[in-house]
């Protein structure tokens, strides 16, 4: 199986999941965001001001919570769409007292495979 290229190789810190999890505005995004929506949708589901779901989106898109995915226009403008990136958090002590953080995902298809990689090629130029 070849390694996907794009794939994040750092898990995210647990701190910044917490973080994220404990945000009342991260959690009503997680109850609200049906399938892939674009960050003003975001913000009319859940009732949030658009500059707040922005630094939200963020917070969650960093903390591996999100996936942002590039939807490709022909007219040139393309819109970011966000969808929950995560199936399962679970959160245990190691031996030694650590924090280790467990995310379940959703498997990807070959064609989201192929939408991360526009997305990465996007965020470069």
């Amino acid at each position: 199986m070849a390694r996907d290229p794009f794939a994040k190789e750092d898990d995210p810190e647990p701190a910044d999941v917490l973080a994220a999890l404990c945000d009342d505005d991260c959690r009503a995004i997680v109850r609200n965001l049906e399938g892939a929506m674009t960050a003003s949708g975001v913000s009319e589901a859940c009732d949030i001001p658009l500059s707040t779901t922005y630094r939200k989106l963020d917070m969650m898109a960093e903390a591996t919570l999100l996936e942002e995915l590039t939807e490709i226009r022909t007219d040139g403008r393309h819109t970011t769409r966000y969808r929950i990136g995560f199936d399962e958090v679970s959160i245990s002590v190691a031996e030694d007292r650590t924090l280790d953080l467990t995310i379940s995902r959703p498997p990807r298809t070959a064609d989201e495979r192929l939408e991360a990689l526009w997305s990465e090629v996007r965020q470069e130029i």
